[in-house]
């Protein structure tokens, strides 16, 4: 690491010396010092590659030195042996990739600890890992190390709170999703064996009613078609055990969604099963201190593409998809009813706007509505 000549800068009305560092990464950082020399504030970064049956913890200064490393079994003691390895950084700062992914036991367990924990983002740990001309291979140390870089550099990450209320929201609007997905899955191969049973399958909307009077009509008379009905009636057996798992956890998310007293549900087109992937994948609203973070967020704000003289912007295919796709289902239900949402689609598309863009732009709109009933929903708490 090179430095450059001191200079004198005031900083608060105090001259102050300051260093330009040059890191591995190729990144000038201005570190201030002071009159002997020394570093004015002294942090250690604790990044961590979490995994399902192991740990990795790289300990890095404000310059990017690696200090320590340990790796870990994951066990019922994986909290206590890192603080005790972590004893001799008495300020200090851990960096858990995905600490909502496999991270999160161990986040949760260091924030119980009274641990200042924050949430690094896989992609921006693999950018730094890129970027390091020293550390590029992929390993869990260098992970660990690109974790705890991000953490340094970055000033908008995730703190890692204790489980509340919106923790619960999140895991039954992630069940709900995830039965949704498996009874399509369920309903599309029944549909499959239906058509192999009889020609055409069975038209229109199928439902359980209907393919049960269809199965019953077949008299298979070889062992292949035996074997073929046999699984379109277990298939049908699935679809109707789907279909009362999502009907549980759809009462379960309007308990849970009641005891908020949210505004949210006041906004058309927004149930209970919205505003559950609402709340459970936004958390606390204060972390985004405008509407126009939420957008992007949300991943319904565009993002600018512009070059030299030409000025456009195009498609956000980043951010939250789940609170996407509930910001799609309120724009849906506004537009086939007569409402203020479908008055503003409408003139949108006099405007020659198409059908898409009118959408992108409505939920634009329902983004500010969701994010003022969240913010009114924290006031009043």
């Amino acid at each position: 690491m090179n430095e450059q000549p001191c200079r004198w800068c005031p900083v608060r009305g105090v001259a102050r010396k300051r260093r330009t560092h040059w890191l591995s990464s190729g990144v000038p950082v201005a570190v201030p010092h002071d009159e002997k020399g020394t570093m004015t504030m002294t942090l250690v970064v604790i990044g961590i590659d979490p995994h399902k049956g192991s740990h990795t913890a790289v300990a890095v200064d404000r310059d990017e030195n690696e200090l320590g490393e340990l790796r870990l079994r994951s066990s019922r003691k994986q909290c206590d042996v890192l603080l005790d390895w972590a004893d001799r950084f008495p300020q200090r700062r851990w960096a858990i990739e995905s600490a909502s992914g496999l991270g999160y036991l161990l986040a949760q367990q260091l924030v119980a600890a009274g641990e200042d924990v924050v949430d690094v983002p896989p992609t921006l740990s693999a950018r730094v890992r890129v970027l390091d001309s020293t550390k590029a291979s992929k390993s869990d140390p260098h992970d660990a190390r690109s974790a705890a870089i991000v953490a340094l550099r970055h000033r908008q990450l995730r703190t890692v709170a204790a489980d509340d209320h919106a923790a619960i929201l999140r895991m039954l609007a992630n069940r709900h999703h995830a039965l949704g997905r498996l009874r399509t899955q369920a309903v599309c191969r029944l549909h499959a064996q239906l058509a192999n049973l009889t020609p055409g399958g069975l038209a229109g909307t199928l439902s359980v009613k209907r393919a049960r009077e269809l199965l019953e009509t077949i008299h298979p008379d070889d062992g292949v078609t035996v074997e073929r009905k046999h699984q379109a009636v277990e298939l049908l057996d699935d679809v109707i055990r789907l279909d009362r798992d999502v009907r549980a956890v759809t009462q379960r998310i309007g308990v849970a969604v009641d005891a908020t007293r949210t505004s949210l549900l006041d906004i058309f087109g927004a149930g209970p099963v919205v505003a559950a992937i609402v709340f459970g994948h936004v958390g606390d609203i204060t972390r985004l201190p405008s509407r126009h973070h939420f957008a992007s967020y949300a991943g319904v704000a565009p993002i600018e593409a512009s070059s030299g003289p030409k000025k456009r912007h195009r498609l956000n295919p980043r951010g939250n998809r789940q609170l996407n796709h509930a910001l799609h289902i309120i724009a849906i239900a506004q537009i086939r009813y007569d409402t203020p949402g479908q008055a503003y689609y409408q003139r949108k598309l006099a405007e020659d706007k198409t059908k898409k863009e009118a959408l992108r732009a409505l939920k634009r709109r329902i983004a500010d509505a969701v994010y003022r009933a969240l913010v009114a929903d924290a006031h009043r708490s």
